[in-house]
């Protein structure tokens, strides 16, 4: 198998864990309400905002050796500036306050997240971010745009509204093609090792920022249900 293909493999049941959330079957069904929506929305800026600065960082960090992955870093700059933004814009689409999001703080899992995410590029090894980068944009090609139009059908909002999911669901399968090479190239079993148990940690994480939204959003019955 590739190193692409073993991390896919090493990480299924964690992914398929988090694919199988409440919450997020919920958004791909079309089940979900806009107060909900905007919440899924606010936790989504307070960690796309640092996705930039992680990128930045964990290319500034990365060894000589690794000058082609921090030549991957930049190109994935180029390609998430200024997202956050069509958040925000999303949020405003929505009858949300913005500029409130904007100086407001995530919840306690986004935060955490976030945090594991700058500690795994300062302290630990920057490679190791690369197992985010997986669980993030594997997540969006999964289910963003599928989630998108359920949304949009359900709550009857425009498509400006929808900006974030349905560009990330597209965008991203291009994105995944990208990480694939990029993967595919790191021939240090530590470094591969270390990808694989940072994208385990990274679907836990990520995960448990839809399951505080769910625990606040859906109904008994539908988390029974799940």
């Amino acid at each position: 198998m590739s190193v692409y293909e073993k991390l896919l493999a090493a990480t299924v049941q964690e992914r398929e864990s988090l694919l199988s959330l409440p919450l997020l079957r919920a958004g791909v069904a079309g089940q979900v309400s806009l107060e909900a929506y905007i919440a899924f929305l606010t936790e989504a800026y307070h960690h796309v905002k640092h996705t930039t600065p992680l990128l930045m960082a964990c290319g500034g960090r990365l060894p000589e050796r690794y000058e082609w992955l921090r030549e991957g870093m930049a190109e994935y700059i180029e390609e998430e500036l200024g997202h956050q933004e069509w958040i925000l814009n999303d949020i405003t689409a929505c009858g949300g306050d913005a500029e409130a999001v904007r100086r407001g703080k995530p919840g306690q899992a986004t935060e955490l997240m976030v945090a594991y995410a700058y500690d795994m590029v300062y302290r630990v090894n920057p490679v190791g971010f690369l197992g985010m980068v997986l669980v993030l944009e594997g997540t969006s090609t999964a289910m963003a745009t599928q989630a998108g139009a359920a949304i949009q059908q359900s709550l009857g909002l425009g498509k400006q509204a929808f900006t974030y999911l349905t560009s990330h669901g597209s965008l991203d399968i291009s994105h995944v093609a990208f990480y694939e090479t990029l993967a595919n190239r790191i021939e240090d079993p530590a470094d591969q090792q270390m990808v694989i148990d940072s994208a385990k940690m990274f679907y836990k994480l990520y995960g448990d920022i839809f399951r505080d939204l769910g625990q606040r959003f859906l109904s008994a019955e539908m988390l029974e249900a799940a």
